[in-house]
């Protein structure tokens, strides 16, 4: 189509610059023979031009588009996977806070238990230290209480037997302090 379009150019022009007019200084206004030497050089030039630069131009110019229409292709495909692992990243970061929230408010529950636990055992320790200290009062007042009784049963009958003026054997001294104490057991119920 090219070779048609500069081959009417050629024949069309000596006809544009004859009807132009006259005898002015025009590069067909010489006689034929000259026309036809410089349409088969224009012819002979085009033809070199379209077998040796022009195809292997345009092919690189071709082969220029097609790696340039293959690198945005490229690119936009590799644009397109970021795009992708970005929002997968950020999904997973996500997922991470949110697994490391509740891990924290895991720990935060486990805390609160073992602190329940801990209080519970410690109230439990501290009402049985309560119950044996009070059974432990509760026998050193029984002993306490039978001490005094077994001294104030050999005081009385220590006086007794000054007033008497005779002295107890063993055996009315065990009956009296036996007595005594059944005595004071015996108040103490009352």
């Amino acid at each position: 189509m090219r070779y048609k379009v500069a081959l009417l150019g050629v024949l069309l022009l000596p006809s544009l610059a004859l009807a132009a007019g006259g005898e002015e200084s025009n590069l067909f206004a010489g006689d034929i023979g000259n026309a036809i030497w410089t349409l088969a050089i224009f012819l002979v030039v085009v033809f070199v031009l379209g077998k040796f630069a022009w195809g292997p131009l345009l092919s690189g110019l071709q082969n220029r588009e097609q790696f340039i229409r293959d690198s945005l292709e490229e690119a936009k495909a590799e644009n397109e996977k970021a795009t992708a692992l970005a929002a997968e990243y950020e999904q997973r970061v996500l997922e991470a806070k949110a697994e490391a929230t509740a891990i924290v408010d895991e720990g935060r529950r486990d805390a609160e238990v073992v602190k329940d636990q801990i209080e519970v055992q410690a109230r439990e320790e501290a009402e049985k230290m309560i119950v044996r200290a009070k059974r432990e009062i509760d026998i050193a007042q029984r002993t306490a209480v039978k001490e005094i009784y077994v001294t104030s049963a050999q005081l009385a009958t220590d006086l007794a037997s000054r007033i008497i003026g005779r002295e107890i054997n063993a055996d009315d001294h065990e009956r009296l302090i036996a007595e005594s104490i059944d005595r004071i057991d015996q108040l103490e119920s009352n």
